[in-house]
C-alpha cells in the first residue's frame, strides 16, 4: 500500500536512520508525543509495527529493514525536485537542445555554436528544426528549445531576448558587370534577382523602396534557402539580396564572390531568440541562451571585411 502522505515518509526515514522515536522527533523538529503519533500513522499505513520494542530501544522488523534504502532513495529524490537547481555540470550533462532557424543562422553561427558544445558540453547534442508551417505551437509544445528569427508575433507568455541587428547587402560574382561603375538604384534594378522565401515570395521591402524611387527588379529565381540561392549565382548575373552574417559566415569558404552595400534605404532586421517560460529557469537552457547571446555579441556591428574571393564593396574596385 502505498504512504498517503509525503510527510510520513521522511517521519519513517527519520525513525529508520535513529532507532528512536525521541531522536527523529529532535530530527524533525517535533515534540516525542507528536513524533510517536506519526509512528502510529506509518504502521496503519503500512500494515506493520516498524519499530518494536526490545529491552530499552526499538529495532525495526524485518519488513521495515527491506524498505529502508526504498524509502531513502524516495526522500532524497523528492528533495531534488523541491531543491532549487541554479547550477548544472554542463561537461557531464547528456541532452539534446533543438533550435528552430533558418539557414541563415545555422550557416553564420552554427559553427561557432558546435565549439561552444565541444568545449562546454561536450555530452549534448545541438538539432536544428527547420522553420515550418508549424512555428506558432512548436513552442509552447515543448517540440522545441529556442525559436532563433526575426519576427516578434509570439504569444505573450513566450520569452524574447535581442540577439543582433542586421542589415541586408547584396552578393554577385565576382565578375559581375554590376561593379564596373558605381552601385546604384538604376543599375541594382537593371539586373534579375534571386528571391529567397520559404513561402515563395518575390517580393519584398527591396521592391518597396525601388518602387518609391519610380523603379521595379524582376526577380528571376525564387528559392527556399539562402545557401541555396548562393551557388545559384555562381556562374550567372543574378543578384542575390541577403542578411549580411551570411556574408560573414562565407568570407572562410573561398568564393569567387563579392558582397556590396544596397544603395536603398531599408530598415534593419532585429533577430531575436525566443523560449516558452518552462524553461526560463532551467539552468542547461540558460547556458544555451547565454552562450548564443555571446556568439552573436561577437558579429553586431562587424563590417562585412574582405576574405578570400569575398569582399565589402560600394562601388567598382
Amino acid at each position: 500500500m502505498l504512504l498517503p502522505d509525503l510527510n510520513l515518509l521522511i517521519a519513517l526515514d527519520a525513525l529508520l536512520e535513529e532507532g528512536s522515536v525521541v531522536g527523529a522527533a529532535r530530527r524533525m523538529h517535533l515534540s516525542p508525543a507528536a513524533m510517536s503519533r506519526t509512528l502510529t500513522r506509518i504502521r496503519e499505513a503500512l500494515g506493520d509495527p516498524v519499530l518494536v520494542r526490545a529491552g530499552r530501544g526499538l529495532v525495526p522488523t524485518p519488513r521495515a529493514l527491506a524498505l529502508q534504502a526504498q524509502v531513502r532513495e524516495l526522500v532524497e529524490q523528492a528533495a531534488q525536485v523541491f531543491q532549487a537547481r541554479d547550477e548544472v555540470d554542463m561537461s557531464t550533462l547528456e541532452r539534446c537542445f533543438n533550435v528552430r532557424s533558418n539557414d541563415v543562422f545555422f550557416g553564420s553561427f552554427g559553427a561557432r555554436l558546435m565549439d561552444a558544445l565541444r568545449e562546454d558540453a561536450p555530452g549534448c547534442t545541438l538539432r536544428f528544426v527547420p522553420e515550418g508551417a508549424d512555428d506558432d505551437d512548436a513552442l509552447r509544445e515543448g517540440r522545441i528549445d529556442l525559436y532563433i528569427a526575426s519576427r516578434r508575433n509570439f504569444g505573450p507568455e513566450i520569452k524574447v531576448q535581442n540577439l543582433f541587428t542586421s542589415r541586408f547587402c547584396g552578393l554577385a560574382r565576382e565578375e559581375h558587370p554590376i561593379f564596373t561603375g558605381s552601385i546604384t538604384p538604376q543599375s541594382l534594378a537593371a539586373y534579375d534577382h534571386v528571391s529567397v522565401s520559404r513561402r515563395g515570395r518575390a517580393r519584398g521591402p527591396i521592391d518597396t523602396a525601388l518602387a518609391a524611387l519610380g523603379l521595379q527588379r524582376r526577380v528571376a529565381l525564387i528559392t527556399p534557402h539562402f545557401h541555396s540561392a548562393i551557388f545559384g549565382i555562381a556562374d550567372s548575373d543574378l543578384l542575390l539580396p541577403l542578411p549580411e552574417p551570411v556574408i560573414w559566415g562565407l568570407q572562410t569558404m573561398g568564393l569567387r564572390m563579392r558582397a556590396f552595400e544596397l544603395p536603398l534605404e531599408l530598415e534593419q532586421v532585429v533577430v531575436i531568440q525566443a523560449w516558452h517560460p518552462r524553461f526560463d529557469k532551467d539552468p542547461a537552457h540558460r547556458w544555451l541562451r547565454q552562450t548564443l547571446k555571446r556568439i552573436c555579441s561577437g558579429y553586431q556591428g562587424k563590417p562585412v571585411a574582405a576574405a578570400g574571393n569575398i569582399e565589402a564593396t560600394g562601388s567598382a574596385g
